[in-house]
């Protein structure tokens, strides 16, 4: 493990940097706070950095690592392969097992975001022993979410049918004008905005990176066959850990399922509720979100 220095751009104030390397990639994060451990990880297509709002809170009360999945920030993007093997939720999830122990962490807590939130499914499967709670904002199972595509949701999620073509069609078509694919429908540009300027051009910055963009193609691609064949292999097996579930009400997650109902399919025990807000909670709403995972890792 390297220890990058202080924090220096302000995103997250008396928090160490770090890279760590895995077996598989070199994991770029910030840890801070005390008390026991707490994993932040982050959608996409974005950075550790969606946390700048509600990690600093948690840190009150928790030691909180925040890192960047491989393939996006400054984590390392590793080479893929026919099956996206190296982008599975299971590989993400194993890069963050690892990243936990060279903290000195046996066991910890757990919440994601979006992309973050199916690694830390997966995470919370493959190391069953290891993760103690865990917490995902606004997303569903990823399986059951394909198997109910409807009218409705391919239109509002329209990207996850277009990530998942083959390479590198999505790759040309967003390389071409990489910020006009990552503004678009995120209402950054009006009043409205859940981004902190600062946070978007970090996430722009790295979204830029050609590398990045194959890393987001290849997370999708994985996430619609390699994950789904982990999921069904799994058969019956239930996460056992506690679980909340956070969604937003004026999101897809409310108007397209029954968001419970799905996780109590995967989960043996889930509580949770919609926050008014969309799909970035995190940033949109931080107190609200840093309240909600607060209660629930503390109880």
């Amino acid at each position: 493990m390297s220890n990058a220095g202080e924090n220096a751009d302000g995103f997250f104030p008396g928090f160490r940097l770090f890279d760590i390397k895995t077996a598989g990639a070199t994991i770029h994060g910030r840890i801070g706070g005390s008390g026991p451990p707490l994993l932040l990880l982050h959608g996409s297509p974005q950075t550790h950095v969606m946390w700048h709002k509600v990690a600093p809170i948690l840190a009150e009360r928790f030691t909180v690592v925040v890192a960047d999945l491989r393939g996006y920030g400054d984590s390392s993007k590793p080479e893929s392969a026919a099956d996206h093997g190296p982008y599975t939720k299971r590989a993400m999830a194993q890069d963050m097992a690892e990243v936990m122990s060279a903290h000195g962490f046996d066991q910890f807590m757990v919440a994601g975001h979006d992309r973050g939130g199916r690694v830390a499914h997966r995470l919370a499967l493959d190391h069953a022993a290891r993760v103690q709670k865990i917490a995902v904002l606004d997303i569903a199972p990823t399986r059951e979410m394909y198997a109910g595509t409807n009218d409705a949701f391919a239109r509002a999620y329209w990207h996850w049918f277009f990530l998942i073509q083959p390479a590198p069609f999505p790759e040309k078509l967003i390389g071409a004008d990489p910020d006009a694919y990552f503004l678009r429908g995120r209402s950054v540009q009006s009043a409205s905005t859940p981004f902190d300027p600062a946070a978007l051009a970090e996430y722009m910055r790295c979204f830029r990176n050609p590398q990045t963009i194959h890393a987001n193609c290849e997370d999708y691609r994985a996430a619609a066959t390699t994950d789904i064949a982990h999921d069904n292999a799994d058969g019956g097996k239930l996460v056992e850990a506690p679980f909340l579930v956070i969604w937003g009400k004026q999101g897809v997650m409310e108007s397209c399922f029954d968001t419970l109902a799905l996780w109590r399919q995967r989960v043996r025990h889930v509580e949770g509720y919609a926050l008014p807000g969309g799909h970035y909670l995190a940033e949109q709403l931080p107190k609200e979100t840093a309240e909600g995972l607060s209660r629930f890792f503390s109880t």
